[in-house]
């Protein structure tokens, strides 16, 4: 039953290059092709797991393909089926079947139709690899494809400037929870001197031995996890990005930011249970910012104008109580939690538009307020403080701005004397006698060649954290974005064992997607003689190729699974040492700033109100 897992990928990445290549003016086949994928696959996945079941329910493990080998490494994918992949994989495509089928009929003659069901179909493979991964590596796949199907979906109304603005903020949440994912996976690499898979992980005895001697290391993995899990779950202080999500359309909130994408985090707190189920302090603290984001988040549903806001707010309340079961040990009551939640919120986000009309029409008959509500009982100086405190979301948007984003943009902004030409004559110098002293490091003293790899990865990371900042030239933001991931090679080819090939592996696909973005960028400018990226520009209207093509150059850019650039980040990371603290936070810094600033380049490009007059420009607060 193994060789099986592969038809739930396949499938559903065929679907979606079928959907690629037809025309727009068909409606009725786009969303055949989109209905019939899902569909095959919720039919199929039924009879394997009544088999499976049959069969004893035993977990399966299928190596599907080692990508790159060397001494000490190996990348590979892996599947791994269990109860839990059961639930999730089921559940995904009984609720994506129902949501194609109303989307056929809800986004009847939208201008971006076929759009919208390329990228359901790209989070439904995405959605799949990861929740059948049996590795890190495999999961991260389906959680970046995942990441950027959310951005272009909650996108999708292109011509507004919120539901961009609102895009770019969820992206933003997103990759820092890939920081918390990327540390955990160097951390499991140095704990278990393999690419270990969740197969491996269940066994008690192995992961108890790894950990005898290396409880901080433990701890440190199980934060990181939480971290990634608490981000992509919208649990505090990451909570505020979910209401923000729902500038999409109905149907695409329903099934990313109700029922699939919003619970991954609390897939992947199952997934790696074994591991950090004797970590008592990691429990508490797990079951703590569970028990928090559903306070809060009751509180806050209780005060929202909008439907959508408050169906958001009651699934982040809802997810916050199956974090404390997962921290309890009720892993089977988490999976039945996850599955009702996931049914009630897709249903109440497809018939908000309905109640809404209802209600405003009922209203002017039958509204009756309720004489007394449960804050009444409350002290009245309370009672007011939680409606403020509500009614500002707790200020976890201003937390947040005040702790990540403003601190990035005044380092940015204090880097203005960065201009190209100042990096062609200044960093690249830097650059090359870098490179000298490589070449000649073991006639360097010690302290000094042991310090380079943190000042290299440093300087790269400023470089991004300008790239982030930039208000004016989109060819600057995109050449320090290139230039940090040669300073990030630079860093690592100190360490010992690190090859030049591997290197190449690594700097290829940023080099070709460099290359790419650079040609694309030199076309725009020459079309439109003029572009900033102060402000949206919405050239994907006039120029909706160089959007697309300029799109795969950053995907390319920031690392995304299209280029050996991937794997070569995972490489990277494995030849930083367990003592390098401050390289592995530095190089995971750099590739989610970058992520955020390619991204950030893109949106101000070609995304947004149109800066020429003569096209239709809606309100901002529409």
């Amino acid at each position: 039953m193994n060789e099986l897992l592969q038809y739930f990928i396949l499938l559903p990445f065929l679907g979606f290059i079928i959907s690629l290549f037809l025309p727009e003016s068909k409606e009725k086949a786009i969303s055949w092709t989109a209905f019939g994928t899902v569909f095959l696959q919720l039919v199929g996945l039924v009879a394997f797991i009544i088999f499976w079941i049959i069969d004893g329910a035993k977990d399966l493990n299928l190596l599907e393909l080692s990508i790159l080998k060397t001494a000490h490494y190996e990348f590979f994918i892996d599947f791994y089926f269990d109860q839990i992949s059961a639930v999730y994989l089921f559940i995904g495509a009984l609720l994506t079947s129902m949501i194609t089928t109303y989307s056929r009929y809800y986004l009847h003659r939208e201008k971006g139709y076929k759009r919208f069901f390329n990228t359901v179909l790209f989070f439904f493979f995405g959605y799949n690899l990861a929740i059948l991964s049996g590795n890190f590596e495999t999961l991260f796949i389906g959680w970046e494809i995942i990441g950027i199907s959310s951005f272009l979906l909650i996108a999708f109304y292109r011509e507004r400037y919120l539901p961009v603005k609102n895009a770019f903020k969820v992206f933003s949440i997103y990759r820092i929870g890939d920081v918390g994912l990327l540390l955990a996976m160097w951390a499991s690499h140095h704990l278990f001197h393999e690419n270990i898979t969740f197969m491996k992980l269940n066994n008690y005895e192995l992961v108890n031995e790894h950990l005898q001697n290396h409880s901080i290391i433990g701890i440190f993995i199980a934060l990181c996890l939480a971290c990634a899990a608490a981000a992509k779950s919208a649990q505090i202080p990451f909570s505020s990005w979910l209401p923000r999500a729902m500038e999409g359309p109905t149907p695409s909130s329903a099934i990313f930011y109700g029922s699939l994408s919003v619970h991954l985090g609390v897939f992947l707190m199952l997934r790696t249970f074994p591991f950090w189920e004797h970590q008592t302090t990691m429990r508490i603290a797990i079951g703590l910012m569970g028990l928090t984001t559903s306070l809060a988040a009751s509180v806050m549903a209780r005060v929202q104008s909008s439907v959508k806001s408050q169906v958001a707010y009651s699934s982040i309340s809802q997810i916050g109580i199956i974090f404390i079961e997962i921290a309890l040990g009720f892993e089977t009551l988490a999976l039945i939690h996850f599955a009702g939640n996931a049914f009630l919120r897709t249903y109440q986000l497809l018939v908000s538009p309905s109640v809404v009309s209802y209600l405003i029409r009922d209203q002017f008959y039958n509204f009756k307020p309720r004489e007394k509500a449960i804050e009444d009982s409350y002290p009245k100086k309370i009672e007011y403080t939680l409606y403020i405190l509500a009614l500002k979301e707790f200020n976890l948007e201003g937390f947040l701005n005040m702790v990540l984003w403003k601190p990035l943009k005044i380092i940015g902004k204090s880097l203005d004397f960065l201009n190209i030409k100042r990096i062609y004559f200044l960093f690249v110098p830097i650059y090359l006698l870098g490179f000298i002293t490589y070449k000649f490091k073991l006639h360097l003293p010690y302290q000094l060649t042991n310090i380079l790899p943190e000042l290299f990865a440093f300087i790269g990371l400023v470089f991004v954290f300008k790239s982030f900042s930039e208000r004016r030239s989109p060819f600057l933001a995109w050449i320090l974005i290139v230039m940090n991931h040669f300073w990030i090679a630079l860093a690592i080819v100190f360490n010992d064992k690190v090859s030049i090939s591997e290197i190449a592996y690594y700097l290829a696909g940023i080099i070709v997607a460099g290359i790419i973005g650079y040609v694309a960028l030199l076309q725009l400018r020459k079309l439109e003689r003029k572009i900033l990226i102060n402000q949206y520009l919405g050239h994907v209207y006039e120029h909706p190729k160089f959007a697309f093509f300029f799109l795969l150059a950053t995907l390319g850019i920031t690392g995304f699974p299209i280029t050996t650039t991937f794997i070569g980040e995972d490489l990277v990371f494995s030849h930083i040492d367990s003592n390098q603290l401050f390289l592995a936070f530095f190089v995971a810094s750099s590739f989610v700033v970058s992520g955020i600033a390619g991204i950030r380049i893109y949106a101000r490009l070609f995304l947004g109100p149109h800066v020429k007059t003569y096209h239709e420009l809606p309100y901002k607060s529409s």
